[in-house]
């Protein structure tokens, strides 16, 4: 199972009236519980079903991270576009320690250009810009844990 997928099963079960869901298949088990008085899955195990060096982590309570994107998008000036993160995942703005950022505030990007990495289950993925213009401020410090649907940058696509 990917790391999309899980995402979309989390938020489907978020949406939904389950309070728990468990999946066990061959390859992995997965648990998913959800609190009443949260509206956000608070837990999500990811154990491989065959004995395994170490558990795939599972991500931190979206407690802590959910308040800055609220923030931020209240205070995005309306010719603004936001660059949001497509998966749970770190953040990273580098390929590697030593390189070069992908992109600085500032810069200018196209469409399909890669701007991060986010690292999501051991797996490093290239998130590519939607739109042109000049990034006006990256909203995410390097390698900090990101949730699906967060702003990581802010684009004015006159520039």
């Amino acid at each position: 199972m990917k790391a999309k997928e899980i995402q979309e099963l989390i938020d489907y079960i978020s949406n939904s009236g389950l309070a728990e869901v468990k999946i066990k298949t061959g390859e992995f088990e997965l648990s998913i519980k959800k609190y009443a008085d949260a509206a956000q899955v608070q837990t999500v195990e990811v154990t491989p079903a065959a004995p395994a060096p170490a558990p795939v982590a599972a991500p931190a309570p979206a407690a802590t991270p959910a308040p800055a994107p609220a923030e931020s998008a209240a205070e995005t000036p309306s010719n603004l576009v936001e660059i949001k993160s497509p998966m749970i995942g770190t953040f990273y703005q580098t390929p590697n320690p030593d390189a070069d950022p992908f992109v600085s505030e500032g810069s200018s990007i196209k469409a399909g250009d890669t701007v991060c990495i986010i690292e999501a289950m051991k797996l490093f993925n290239e998130i590519e810009s939607e739109v042109s213009g000049k990034i006006v401020k990256i909203l995410v410090a390097n390698a900090t844990p990101v949730e699906y649907d967060q702003p990581l940058f802010l684009v004015d696509p006159a520039g």
